[in-house]
């Protein structure tokens, strides 16, 4: 779906999530007790300084890879298996597979930015409301919708075109959703800085195997959630150069907005993450 038609090449933002935003079972159990419960909710994009780079030098590192006995043989790199052989996605790649894929992803120049919600502050937010309102009811869409604002807040006004290539996951498409939230970012920031600039937007769901960009997405996503997650820091500090901006926005130990994080400061302490609710 495509707001309007532009002859010059377009700014593309590769965007994909990590967590899934549900708070409730059924008849109301509390999701986030559950082991396998993700406690952050991200939404997390990059921009590529080369697609075609990036496409070429993921290309080669694979055939490097099944070409490799010592790699050829792990399940997920054979083509039955329709996984590593086909996509490089860091939640089903081998451990040693990641790894030299990090290495390989990390010479590619591209930018990261994410935004990062506590769940367990969500799920706050909307018992508090639903206490106010009893016909409110919480939706997963929610979440991403607000998440979708505050990744793109700053992002969609100062050139004449946009793309975003959304990951598809499974048979949802948000396509017009994602757009109507896109526009409504773009004309909120644009009114707030008394600004009226035109620009089309181009809204492009995609498979990550059909667009590698949304590969390295995929593991930039990987990275922030195993510090956020499972309190490991070494794969995003390796990451970090490529950091432009990450929102922690309940991070307690911010201001009323949150924490702002980019390859000039600090990366998060994944200690105090893990002491946030203790």
């Amino acid at each position: 779906m495509s707001t309007g038609q532009h002859p010059t090449f377009p700014i593309s933002y590769h965007v994909d999530e990590a967590g899934d935003g549900v708070l409730f079972g059924p008849r109301g159990r509390d999701r986030l007790v559950d082991p396998d419960a993700r406690q952050f909710f991200m939404l997390g994009m990059v921009q590529c300084g080369n697609e075609s780079q990036v496409a070429e030098v993921l290309k080669a590192h694979r055939r490097s890879l099944l070409n490799n006995p010592l790699y050829s043989g792990i399940f997920s790199m054979r083509p039955e298996a329709r996984k590593t052989a086909e996509v490089f996605h860091a939640k089903d790649d081998h451990v040693e597979v990641r790894a030299k894929t990090f290495e390989v992803m990390l010479s590619l120049d591209f930018k990261f930015y994410a935004v990062v919600k506590d769940m367990r502050r969500v799920q706050s937010y909307v018992r508090d409301r639903n206490e106010m309102d009893s016909q409110y009811r919480y939706h997963p869409n929610e979440l991403y919708d607000l998440t979708v604002r505050m990744l793109f807040k700053h992002r969609l006004h100062k050139h004449d075109h946009y793309r975003v290539v959304l990951a598809r996951r499974g048979k949802s498409d948000r396509t017009a959703a994602l757009e109507k939230e896109l526009m409504h970012a773009r004309e909120r920031f644009l009114k707030g800085i008394g600004r009226d600039h035109e620009t089309t937007l181009e809204i492009c769901p995609a498979f990550p195997r059909d667009v590698p960009c949304l590969q390295i997405a995929d593991y930039c996503l990987w990275a922030l959630q195993r510090c956020y997650e499972k309190h490991e820091d070494r794969f995003l500090r390796a990451l970090w150069p490529k950091v432009s901006l990450i929102h922690d926005v309940d991070d307690p130990d911010g201001k009323g907005y949150g924490t702002y994080l980019s390859r000039k400061t600090a990366s998060p302490d994944p200690q105090q993450i893990k002491s946030r609710w203790i």
